[in-house]
């Protein structure tokens, strides 16, 4: 396939072979390109075209999984768009041994393009705290972007001591952002207004303020995910309150997919409680383990989870089956 006329192209693909295969003539006169790939890997890599692509002046590329070849593959790619004037970025890096920064991103990528104009971005690197002598903190990532004219970046870094990993969140302009990794209670907010699917994680509580800005960041979020299992320090529930104490009911309107596996009850509790969180009507499907749901529900007969239960639309309780005395609970799935 090819064209002599294809100005612009929006695609998804599979593999970042396919990228190369696009940029590699067939289509020579593409100067806007938009792309968003499973997968990028070196292996099996049919493609090694390295001829610069002087044509070429807006291109975007995403990826939802992380990849282990930035700076085998991406940046050596980026390099051949010496013309380029807007550039988009939404990577998450892994198995490099130091953080992709400001200094980076000067060095390696916008050096290289005299003519950008635009640089947007949202990048997460991972580093192992194994055999680190010293890592970069909040303070030293901003530092690295004094040069970025008077545009706003946003950096901030997690340290997560048991599985000896860190990881560095890097952003520049919201509104195209696809994928968000990894939100923790570092997050500092902000508008996605694209994000559909996140996932949550952190070695200390999350408590319920947290789930009302995950829900003002990402409004149109259908699919998340939780891993904690430190206890909330400051749980809010009204059925155990005598004072009436006032906290926002949180909404999440858009949701579909919720996976609770890894959650402590707590948690659990944020979701199904409805003088806490809000869930749609008959559109919910949720991942968890059997015996915490029946625990929280207390055994399908708890009065102020019910209202979300019978919102839900499935279950999967990882093998496990409601029983009959707790269909009626659950009308829905």
């Amino acid at each position: 396939m090819s064209s002599s006329t294809l100005l612009e192209l929006h695609i998804s693909l599979a593999n970042f072979t396919d990228c190369l295969y696009i940029l590699d003539g067939r289509f020579n006169k593409l100067h806007t390109l938009y792309v968003d790939i499973d997968f990028i890997s070196s292996l099996h890599l049919t493609n090694n075209n390295q001829e610069k692509l002087p044509n070429l002046r807006c291109f975007s590329l995403f990826c939802e999984m992380p990849i282990n070849v930035y700076n085998k593959l991406i940046v050596p790619f980026l390099q051949r768009m010496s013309n380029l004037e807007k550039l988009c970025l939404n990577l998450i890096v892994r198995g490099e041994n130091t953080f992709v920064d400001g200094n980076e991103l000067k060095l390696n990528i916008i050096n290289h393009m005299a003519r950008l104009q635009r640089f947007e971005f949202y990048i997460c690197s991972s580093i192992s705290l194994r055999n680190q002598i010293y890592v970069q903190s909040k303070e030293d990532i901003q530092h690295t972007f004094r040069d970025f004219k008077d545009d706003q970046v946003i950096s901030y870094v997690d340290y997560f001591q048991k599985e000896q990993c860190s990881l560095c969140h890097i952003y520049l302009y919201l509104d195209q952002l696809k994928y968000y990794y990894t939100v923790t209670n570092n997050f500092p907010g902000g508008l996605f207004p694209c994000v559909r699917k996140i996932s949550l994680y952190d070695d200390h509580p999350f408590e319920h303020e947290f789930f009302l800005r995950i829900a003002q960041s990402f409004p149109f979020m259908q699919t998340l995910s939780l891993k904690n299992f430190k206890p909330q320090n400051n749980k809010l529930c009204k059925e155990s309150q005598n004072d009436n104490q006032d906290f926002s009911i949180i909404n999440y309107p858009y949701l579909t997919n919720l996976t609770l596996y890894d959650a402590h009850d707590d948690y659990i509790e944020e979701f199904l409680v409805d003088t806490k969180i809000c869930l749609p009507n008959n559109a919910v499907h949720v991942n968890i383990y059997y015996e915490q749901l029946k625990r929280v529900t207390h055994n399908f007969t708890r009065d102020t989870t019910r209202i979300n239960c019978a919102k839900l639309n499935s279950l999967h309780l990882n093998g496990r089956r409601l029983p009959k005395y707790a269909k009626d609970y659950f009308p829905h799935v």
